[in-house]
């Protein structure tokens, strides 16, 4: 079972470098870390698991935060009331996004971020995302919103890139006027 601990923080150097492309059929090993990585979303998302295992709560997570230097993300959404959307994807590319910008208003987070933040981080408002389901098949999932966030932030993860690295150091409330909050 993934915990809390086993995510890497934002101190280790791993999570600064490319992550590799990924080659199929993938190894059970990798199949191990996706359900693993799957099921730490999922429960950190449920109050009484959480608390039970004192999980953070997250709803993305790619391969490097646990020290795999590979392409692949994994998204828990909860889209209703106990009802989840899970979305896994192996070598993630943003193919389109909108014009429109957006930013989480109370700010994004990060289980490999272990501090307050604060500062707008400038998001497309829709996003197309194609890539392979773990079976090697091609998928496309266009998201909006929060969903379009958080893929953003875990490919981010997969090109070296933390939230933090996205916030203008002198002026953190920059966009405040001219991108739309959420």
């Amino acid at each position: 079972m993934l915990l809390t601990k086993d995510i890497l923080d934002e101190k280790e150097k791993i999570l600064r470098k490319v992550s590799k492309p990924v080659e199929f059929p993938l190894s059970d090993e990798d199949r191990k870390h996706i359900d693993d990585m799957v099921t730490y979303l999922r429960d950190s998302q449920i109050d009484e698991i959480a608390a039970k295992y004192s999980l953070r709560p997250g709803m993305g997570m790619s391969a490097v935060q646990i020290g795999i230097l590979k392409r692949y993300i994994t998204i828990v959404h909860e889209s209703s009331e106990g009802h989840f959307d899970t979305y896994v994807v192996i070598n993630p590319k943003i193919v389109s996004e909108s014009k429109e910008k957006i930013y989480v208003e109370d700010g994004e987070g990060c289980l490999s971020v272990n501090r307050e933040t604060i500062g707008i981080v400038p998001r497309s408002a829709r996003v197309t995302v194609e890539g392979f389901d773990v079976d090697g098949n091609p998928i496309s999932i266009r998201a909006r919103e929060e969903l379009a966030i958080v893929f953003q932030h875990e490919i981010d993860h997969l090109n070296g890139i933390l939230f933090v690295d996205r916030i203008d150091p002198k002026n953190p409330f920059k966009y405040k006027d001219t991108y739309r909050a959420i």
